[in-house]
């Protein structure tokens, strides 16, 4: 069964296209990669499929169910949640009261009791249990990355969407964010991740899709993408780049 289909989405923002007959499947289970250059539409696919953006033309079908233009907070009831590319933690509530708001307003629109377990659940799942009692706005940018994921995961999404959970981390912290990503899909949770981090994006995801100026240029395996012609004169830019990142998939 197919967790999301996007067929067709066109975008514009006045004169500017920023989607043009963006069209895919994904399959439940998957981690699919959202890659592109500065301004190629990426972060607008997101916000199309989430319902922050009606499309001008074309269609979103979130399992099975068309849901074009419907309002993110529906889309989270039925089990669609994101991460921002600029965190928003609530800086004045407790990293663990943070979780809990995912939980009460996600899939399962959870009472007070069950959210307050269920965040502590999820905070151990990305390693933040320690921080639960800590004022969100005093954790460092890590950190905060790590709580806008699980927030979202307190919603029991089918589907999570994650907008470059990786930027601003150390090495070792793109290595433990990306085994946290992996373990979400061990957990049956689909995810579409937006990424700049090449390497990192290259081995965590089954399938990628490239877009450049708001439109579909390449579709297929780590392998097939990094070896795309399109790809490396639009994005990768050096062909040595492009084999080394083929090399390490």
């Amino acid at each position: 069964m197919n967790v999301l289909q996007v067929s067709g989405v066109c975008k514009r923002f006045g004169g500017l296209h920023a989607l043009s007959n963006v069209t895919f499947d994904m399959p439940e289970g998957q981690i699919l990669g959202l890659i592109g250059p500065n301004g190629a539409g990426k972060t607008t696919l997101f916000n199309v499929i989430d319902g922050v953006y009606p499309p001008e033309q074309g269609q979103v079908f979130f399992r099975g169910q068309d849901v074009t233009g419907a309002k993110p907070y529906r889309l989270a009831r039925l089990g669609l949640a994101r991460t921002h590319q600029i965190v928003r933690p609530l800086n004045d509530l407790s990293v663990r009261e943070n979780v809990m708001v995912g939980a009460c307003f996600g899939r399962q629109g959870l009472g007070l009791h069950e959210a307050a377990k269920t965040a502590d659940e999820v905070l151990a799942f990305v390693r933040l249990e320690a921080r639960a009692a800590q004022l969100a706005g005093s954790l460092n940018v890590a950190q905060k990355k790590r709580l806008e994921m699980a927030r979202a995961l307190a919603a029991r999404p089918y589907l999570l969407l994650l907008d470059e959970v990786l930027a601003g981390l150390n090495p070792s912290e793109i290595t433990a964010m990306v085994e946290i990503i992996r373990a979400i899909r061990a957990q049956g949770v689909s995810v579409i991740i937006i990424e700049h981090v090449m390497h990192a994006v290259m081995n965590v995801s089954d399938r990628l899709i490239v877009l450049d100026y708001g439109q579909q240029i390449a579709e297929g395996t780590p392998q097939e993408v990094s070896a795309n012609p399109r790809v490396i004169e639009a994005y990768l830019g050096d062909p040595k780049l492009a084999e080394r990142l083929l090399a390490s998939t």
